[in-house]
């Protein structure tokens, strides 16, 4: 089964313990996977995006757990 949850920048901050306009440059320069869903210019991603993207990541402090 997927998750399809969509995440904002806040709970993808929560999820990698950063602040979320931490998560907002990573955007601007790049590094986040391109949005699942825009709404009201608001950008968000599913879970599962995110979550693949962070087990990924270069240098993922968060491998096997």
């Amino acid at each position: 089964m997927t998750d399809r949850m969509l995440w904002s920048y806040k709970e993808i901050a929560a999820h990698i313990r950063v602040q979320p306009d931490t998560v907002r440059s990573y955007r601007k320069h790049g590094l986040l996977p391109q949005p699942d869903h825009v709404e009201a210019g608001k950008p968000y991603w599913h879970a599962d995006t995110i979550r693949t993207w962070v087990a990924n990541r270069p240098g993922n402090r968060h491998r096997g757990g």
